[in-house]
């Protein structure tokens, strides 16, 4: 167990100098995870046989002293909305509840050509579509701090599994928050990289123009290691950028003297738990003792960000998710008359109703005679936004402010109240409608005894800059020592 609370890195130390069998750990992972997830459920399947095969494989590399890669011997979870081959992948949805991927996604093959060892698939909200993982077709994931209360979401089992000590580091994917929303609400460190820095082949979509995989954590020093990993330009993927990727963690402990971070004030809302805010005002007073200065910006085009991405990203999905029709894979309903029954059959059984709503939504913005109101109209304030932070760029060096609005509610709490519910995104979801780079670090406990995260933001591939700052206030605190008891 003690083994299973340190970080990769501590992890990867031990077993190059053979102090732990590779096997021993995974066996050690296993083991917790048939204890513990019966009653988290942050996993949908487990891939233990041939992670067993693959640690057998990695000792005797290191038996041998042959080279091994980065994230030698290191268990990783994936979210179930990343190709996996020969291992199912079902995005949460009855529609894909049989399919196995016959190839792996980008980000999956670099794991495996670092000798990391995939143990399973994690539980998400349908299709990546919710901000508390109650919306999977399968499963509710529960935070590891308190059982009653959501992890966060969309990636919420990627989160819980990290918190909950069943793996020290996971995959997620963030469309309007979904990696850094559940990274705060379970306490954990969870990374966006830019948009384009990271190749999305083998990512079912979601929001192809926001969609973007990235990294959860014990820490932001893990978070340096896997993003080294998955970074960089892939030919199967035109979006992914050709620009260097630099060396994460070289000069990430570098002092922060006269850096300059920007409070929006847009971000300072009504709607913010006291316990938020009393956090976030601790955490700034931490970097101006550090000899940061605290300046005051403004992204005034902040307040129609929520309105816009739920255009934006349900039109996106609307087209995306037509694919899902029953004639090449998924289900298929055998109760049809005719192939347009079929159709209309297959969609209504596979899809869970807050998919249904959105492609509702999206077909809605993007029919005749409301293309122009809907759709164009929020992809022009979409770039009044990307605008908001280049100004705000050229007067600070990174912006700072809570993850989420609120710490942890509970489950079913906002379940029928979609409004309410996406409202749970107002402070990440700026960042995927602008590209631009985002991490949440914990930062604070409420009254209650769950996590609060802190929000830090930087230029178009400035993650080094990002890490850079993220770890200058992990120095200085304990808060990703704590760890959820379970």
């Amino acid at each position: 167990m003690r083994l299973l609370e340190s970080t990769a890195l501590q992890i990867k130390q031990k077993i190059l100098s053979k102090q732990i069998r590779v096997v021993e750990l995974v066996g050690q992972a296993f083991a917790r995870i048939k204890a513990v997830d019966p009653t988290i459920q942050s996993f949908i399947s487990l891939n233990e046989e041939s992670a067993l095969k693959q640690a057998r494989e990695i000792d005797e590399k290191i038996d041998h002293n042959e080279k091994v890669g980065l994230l030698a011997g290191i268990p990783v979870a994936v979210k179930d909305n990343l190709c996996t081959r020969g291992l199912s992948t079902t995005c949460a949805s009855q529609i894909l509840k049989n399919f196995v991927p016959p190839y792996d996604a980008y980000v999956v093959k670099r794991l495996k050509e670092e000798d990391a060892i995939i143990i399973g698939k994690t539980n998400l909200d349908e299709f990546a579509m919710g901000s508390s993982t109650e919306n999977s077709s399968f499963q509710i994931t529960r935070n590891p701090w308190n059982v009653a209360c959501v992890p966060g979401g969309s990636s919420g089992g990627s989160a819980a599994a990290v918190a909950a000590n069943l793996t020290p580091m996971s995959l997620g994917s963030d469309t309007g928050g979904s990696v850094r929303q559940p990274a705060a609400l379970c306490g954990i460190v969870g990374l966006k990289p830019t948009y384009g820095r990271v190749s999305r082949y083998g990512l079912i979509a979601f929001g192809s123009s926001l969609d973007q995989v990235g990294t959860m954590t014990k820490d932001v020093s893990d978070a340096s290691l896997l993003l080294q990993v998955i970074a960089g330009k892939d030919s199967k993927d035109s979006t992914s950028v050709q620009t260097p990727v630099p060396d994460y963690l070289q000069g990430i402990d570098n002092n922060i003297q006269g850096l300059r971070i920007g409070i929006p004030k847009e971000y300072l809302t009504e709607g913010m738990h006291a316990d938020v805010h009393k956090a976030l005002k601790d955490a700034l007073r931490i970097y101006e003792k550090l000899g940061a200065k605290i300046i005051d910006v403004t992204l005034p085009h902040t307040e129609y960000a929520v309105a816009v991405y739920y255009i934006v990203a349900n039109a996106e999905a609307s087209s995306n998710l037509s694919r899902y029709d029953g004639v090449r894979y998924g289900i298929r309903s055998t109760n049809a008359k005719g192939v347009i029954d079929m159709y209309c059959r297959t969609r209504a059984e596979g899809f869970g109703n807050e998919v249904k709503r959105r492609i509702m939504l999206g077909n809605y913005a993007l029919s005749s005679g409301y293309y122009d109101a809907y759709y164009l109209k929020a992809s022009r304030v979409r770039n009044l936004i990307k605008k908001d932070f280049d100004a705000a760029f050229e007067k600070v060096d990174c912006i700072i402010g809570p993850t989420s609005p609120v710490p942890a509610f509970k489950i079913g709490e906002r379940a029928n109240n979609p409004l309410e519910m996406y409202l749970s995104d107002i402070y990440t979801i700026p960042a995927n409608l602008a590209g631009i780079p985002g991490i949440s670090i914990p930062c604070g406990f409420s009254k209650d005894g769950l996590p609060i995260g802190l929000q830090i933001l930087t230029k178009h591939f400035e993650e080094k800059q990002l890490l850079h700052v993220a770890y200058s206030f992990e120095r200085e605190t304990d808060y990703h020592l704590k760890r959820a008891v379970i």
